[in-house]
């Protein structure tokens, strides 16, 4: 996510809210509150405490400079009024959760009173409408297929490992921190169970069932070895596989990468978890289930990866017709 300065009134501005620097990391209520979130989740809400300290300051300070504690109601309304021009209703409303919690954090931590908390906090939610779908898109039969060929192409390791990380990803629609996270113990090869611990550390169980992904990880597991650790390492020069676990942003570049050499369109990591659940949903999958293989914590957020209203819509659409003769280049009525 890319940090935006956003101009904001000039008496939300000013030397109380300079830039402060030196504050202990287990005083500090962005730190604090960075701490408690998930690998992913921390990424996430770091950037978007970066958001919301650049756009008070003008961009002179980041989530560790900006002074948490001076922070009031007018400048919490600045910020809210700021977001609202620039991001998406989704977008500003998690920025806005993320300044709400550090803001808690600093109550908790003594620097506000529960008053200046509470009206501080006092932040209605960002209205907009969003599309029936979630936004980005899903992978065809051919981009999966050109993905794996390229897999199959390569001879060394790293083929065979982004052949099985991409496999599970295709079966399991885990989230790339998910997948970054995973460890050979959470993997009963007699059951082919994956136990995951997903946001907020939920646990889910995720069973596989398809063939070729078993065969894909049967075959990186026989070049892994058996040791403990990271599901998912890193290959260094030599063909040399490490115990080093493949980080977050391991498996974006991983994905990145093979995406280029297949010539598929460009995509993002979640695009295949969304393609997971709509291969589900359109499959007839029932939304409660699929709710649970993805790990989401209400039904609302799995109905926002339903292609079904969408196709529905151009199904109809299609039933109408326009008596219209093409004057350039067609010869027939349409």
């Amino acid at each position: 996510m890319q940090t935006h300065i956003l101009s904001l009134p000039s008496q939300t501005q000013g030397a109380s809210l300079a830039p402060a620097f030196n504050t202990p990391a287990d005083r500090h209520p962005a730190l604090v509150y960075l701490a408690g979130l998930a690998p992913g989740s921390r990424r996430t809400m770091r950037h978007a405490l970066d958001a919301v300290a650049a756009a008070l300051t003008d961009g002179q300070c980041d989530h560790r400079t900006l002074p948490w504690a001076a922070l009031r109601f007018q400048h919490a309304q600045a910020v809210r009024a700021a977001l609202m021009q620039r991001y998406s209703a989704a977008t500003a409303n998690k920025m806005l959760s993320a300044l709400r919690q550090t803001l808690r954090v600093a109550w908790r931590l003594g620097y506000l009173t529960a008053e200046d908390y509470q009206r501080a906090v006092d932040l209605k939610p960002v209205n907009g409408d969003q599309p029936d779908a979630a936004a980005g898109r899903a992978l065809s039969y051919g981009e999966w297929a050109a993905l794996f060929a390229v897999c199959a192409a390569d001879p060394t390791a790293a083929g065979v490992r982004d052949a099985a990380l991409i496999a599970l990803l295709k079966v399991g629609g885990l989230r790339r921190a998910e997948i970054a996270s995973l460890q050979l113990a959470d993997y009963d090869r007699s059951t082919a169970t994956f136990t995951i611990r997903g946001k907020r550390n939920k646990i889910r169980t995720l069973p596989v069932e398809d063939p070729g992904a078993l065969g894909a990880l049967d075959d990186w597991l026989h070049l892994r070895g058996g040791a403990p650790g990271a599901l998912f390492t890193r290959i260094r020069k030599g063909e040399f596989i490490t115990q080093e676990g493949l980080s977050d942003q391991g498996v974006y570049y991983v994905l990145n990468r093979r995406g280029r050499q297949a010539g598929t369109a460009p995509f993002t990591p979640h695009d295949l978890r969304r393609t997971f659940a709509g291969d589900l949903l359109d499959a007839g999958v029932d939304l409660s289930t699929v709710q649970k293989l993805m790990g989401h914590a209400g039904a609302n957020t799995t109905a926002g990866y339903d292609r079904r209203g969408e196709q529905a819509k151009r199904s109809a659409v299609q039933k109408l017709h326009v008596p219209y003769r093409r004057r350039f280049g067609g010869d027939a009525e349409v």
